[in-house]
């Protein structure tokens, strides 16, 4: 296990993610936040990035919507070290038709040691933190695949 160091600069790059149910509680936290959000570069999945950006009046790069391919394009840029932060206010009641991608993304955000916010409350935590405000060295475990195995992550 070999580990890699990510300078996150004082300018974080924030994923966004709603699932349906929690769209509303994601822009009513992003209206309480907009200050804060306004110092980042934001980015999000299809029908949360387009609410978000006329909601919020901030540019919000956007991927494909979260069903489609969006969930999987936020992983890809997580792993590639292209976001800092995710929120993602998923909805644990509700049967989602692309739940492994969502559990992927999950999984990805742990193995990448990315902020990770699955709530309001920790969304408010992590982003009132000094350390958004700051370069921060976030150091994450590459797994190397065990000698004849084909089953590690890479």
């Amino acid at each position: 296990m070999a580990d890699i160091v990510n300078l996150m600069p004082n300018r974080k790059r924030i994923a966004l993610i709603a699932h349906d149910n929690c769209k509303a509680e994601m822009l009513e936290w992003a209206e309480f936040n907009r200050e804060t959000l306004a110092a980042h570069e934001l980015h999000a999945t299809g029908t949360t990035g387009t609410l978000l950006a006329d909601e919020l009046g901030l540019t919000v790069q956007r991927f494909l919507s979260g069903p489609v391919g969006g969930d999987q394009q936020v992983g890809a840029a997580i792993a590639e070290g292209r976001i800092d932060f995710l929120v993602f206010f998923w909805d644990p009641l509700e049967p989602q038709p692309h739940d492994v991608d969502v559990k992927a993304l999950l999984r990805i955000a742990v193995v990448c040691n990315v902020p990770t916010a699955c709530n309001r409350a920790t969304a408010d935590f992590v982003l009132s933190s000094p350390l958004t405000r700051e370069e921060y060295q976030r150091s994450s475990s590459i797994y190397a695949e065990p000698t004849g195995s084909s089953h590690g992550l890479h």
